[in-house]
């Protein structure tokens, strides 16, 4: 089996040609004369390479703009973070450049780079794990201010997030006060902040109530909806099963939702089932779900409130915010449910 072919990188672009990135930038962007041999060599190397540039929306209208690098940045699960940001950029007389990472370190250093050579004057950021690696160095040599909304970091900058520890604590303490004493936990992409804390939530509550934790019921799903599903599916194997899953975001609950289904079990009757990040359909499902609810839109908001405070006094001292996060009890924890015929 062949392994797969790697995606085809800016500096991948930028070495095919014998330029900078930056070079190779300005002729994607068309934001500074390049000469014309030079341009032809860029184009010859993105089409030998088959490279595609990040996709770039330009959210609204304004002499002057900041830049978002998020992931996913088409998904219903962003799209209020997305809002938050845009209605404070557009108040405060600011376009919005949108870029999405994937998730990828290659990716999110490449779409800093399109963000960079568009001019934008600070930039808001979900930083990937290899973010200090690659994009790091990039902002720090441009000297351009930037803030970290939802995943925060040791790295000395503006952020803004949520409670993400302390919720998760009551989310697994309400299982166990239920009676649950095997609780499964679907944890997402490792090395991100938000991962770790939830995790760390988890293990505190059982710590609190007492209760042993089976590290066989804690599994990697990496955020995604194939991830909760396989992991599900593997918890349901063990030979003692969880009664209860905790979910650590809405993508792998969805996976979660598939494999129980599959296998034939009922939410919450037989395996109850708790989540971070609330959803617009989520009061709507059978069960409605019990989920941690994240206040995205003032999330946004406030990340550029942060880097407007930055760009009017750049040596004004860091700035790290968490917002609550409010729990809505539903069905899907058992607390509600109607008793099994």
């Amino acid at each position: 089996m062949k392994p797969a072919r790697r995606t085809p990188r800016l500096a991948d672009v930028a070495t095919l040609a014998g330029v900078s990135i930056s070079t190779v930038s300005h002729v994607v962007n068309g934001t500074r004369f390049v000469s014309p041999d030079t341009r032809d060599r860029v184009r010859q190397a993105m089409s030998t390479l088959d490279y595609e540039p990040p996709p770039m929306a330009v959210r609204t209208r304004s002499g002057r703009a900041i830049g978002l690098a998020i992931t996913g940045a088409s998904s219903p699960y962003f799209a209020e973070l997305i809002q938050g940001v845009e209605s404070e950029a557009s108040r405060a007389g600011f376009a919005l450049l949108l870029c999405d990472t994937h998730d990828d370190v290659q990716r999110e250093a490449d779409a800093v780079s399109m963000l960079l050579a568009h001019n934008v004057e600070a930039i808001v950021i979900a930083p990937t794990t290899g973010f200090q690696s690659e994009t790091l160095p990039l902002l720090r040599k441009h000297e351009t201010p930037f803030v970290f909304v939802d995943r925060m970091s040791d790295v000395r900058c503006d952020q803004v997030g949520t409670e993400n520890e302390a919720v998760s604590v009551a989310l697994v303490e309400h299982l166990l006060e239920l009676g649950h004493r095997r609780v499964g936990m679907l944890t997402g992409l490792e090395g991100l902040s938000t991962t770790e804390e939830r995790r760390r939530g988890y293990a505190r509550a059982h710590e609190l109530a007492g209760v042993p934790m089976d590290p066989r019921l804690v599994v990697p799903a990496h955020s995604t909806v194939g991830g909760g599903r396989a992991g599900t599916t593997a918890m349901l194997r063990l030979h003692e099963p969880p009664t209860a899953i905790f979910s650590g975001n809405n993508a792998m609950t969805i996976g979660a939702l598939l494999a129980l289904k599959q296998g034939g079990r009922r939410v919450p009757q037989d395996v109850a089932l708790v989540t971070f990040d609330d959803f617009e359909w989520a009061s709507a499902m059978s069960p409605a779900l019990t989920a941690a609810a994240q206040p995205f839109h003032a999330m946004g908001a406030q990340a550029v409130q942060l880097l407007m405070r930055r760009l009017e006094d750049p040596f004004a001292p860091r700035r790290v915010v968490r917002l609550p996060v409010e729990i809505e009890h539903r069905e899907s924890c058992g607390c509600r449910a109607e008793p099994a015929p």
